[in-house]
């Protein structure tokens, strides 16, 4: 099993800023402030209503949100989490990842998805697909176009696409720019994954993540992949890092309010110990790049908590926990 990171020091933390319910010039100061705090990546939303409260109310386009966010760092990886394969061309976005990775220095992911979210579909006239295994489908025959423009080869099209021995120059900044797939998906999405994918994004509980993992392990074996390969990233949601709960569902219930009347909340609130616990086990089992919600009004202090509390504490309880 891959464990990027894990027990060694080198715990990747990421954050995924909405897009949603915000303005530009308080994204770019995000984006300033997350690469200053060290962070190592930073991503937004692929979608064109906001997908959390109501959709609405006002969203920014997310290609054209890490390209300027490359102008406005020099360290951090930027890529979406993840594109919606249904609004593009593949080959495109091919193009569109390189061409981000040029801007950025080699900074660049290209986060992919089947795409769900039918709303933005119907309202901007993009087709949506006939079912969710029509999208799958769409989106493993777009993996592989991606994955082959990206390593310098020429590939076609299958049955969706019409793609002719598309080229792709110039090439990527990086000797491998990353194709992120995000889904849990057994029959299809992780076998894309295993085929196709630098990295896969999951969330859940510790005991869904594990089997999810299982089942990338057997697709890998199955298609002939060496599973290390693929890195393991992990959402983690919003989080919320007071010592005082009473101020710190203050917090989580300011964010509900401005994020269109957003009912559940943020889904973890409490105090670094809390959450560093909760998290551990999931860097143990190979998760050595964990990305965290993030929304206007933006919570500094919690932003600041996470990465300067948090993921020492995490890397100290991962350490004891490993063997001598």
């Amino acid at each position: 099993m891959t464990t990027d990171g894990a027990g060694s020091g080198d715990l990747k933390l990421g954050i995924l800023a909405w897009p949603q319910y915000t303005d530009w010039e308080s994204l770019r100061r995000v984006a300033r402030r997350v690469e200053e705090l060290g962070y190592d990546s930073l991503w937004t939303w692929d979608h064109l209503y906001p997908i959390v409260g109501s959709p609405d109310g006002p969203i920014f386009e997310g290609w054209l949100t890490v390209g300027a966010w490359a102008e406005v760092t020099q360290r951090v990886k930027l890529g979406l989490m993840v594109g919606a394969n249904t609004f593009r061309n593949p080959a495109v976005v091919a193009k569109m990842a390189t061409t981000l990775d040029h801007i950025s220095g080699g900074r660049a992911y290209l986060g992919i998805g089947a795409a769900w979210f039918e709303t933005e579909h119907v309202a901007y006239g993009i087709d949506f697909g006939a079912s969710v295994g029509e999208r799958l489908d769409r989106l493993d025959e777009a993996a592989m176009i991606m994955r082959g423009m990206l390593h310098g080869e020429e590939p076609s099209g299958r049955e969706t696409y019409a793609a002719r021995k598309v080229r792709n120059d110039p090439a990527p900044v990086q000797r491998t720019l990353p194709i992120l797939i995000g889904g849990g998906g057994e029959r299809k999405t992780l076998q894309t994954t295993a085929r196709y994918a630098d990295a896969w994004n999951i969330g859940g509980t510790l005991e869904e993540v594990r089997h999810k993992d299982e089942v990338l392990r057997r697709w890998c074996t199955e298609v002939g992949r060496d599973e290390s390969e693929i890195e393991r990233t992990l959402g983690a949601d919003m989080v919320v890092l007071r010592d005082d709960p009473a101020e710190a569902r203050r917090v989580a219930d300011e964010i509900s309010r401005r994020q269109g009347g957003w009912k559940s909340g943020p889904e973890f609130v409490g105090t670094p110990e809390e959450l560093a616990e909760k998290l551990a086990p999931y860097v143990s089992l190979g998760f050595g790049h964990i990305y965290f919600d993030y929304a206007a009004p933006w919570d500094a202090e919690t932003l600041e908590r996470l990465i300067g509390e948090v993921k020492p504490m995490i890397l100290d309880r991962v350490g004891a926990a490993s063997p001598a």
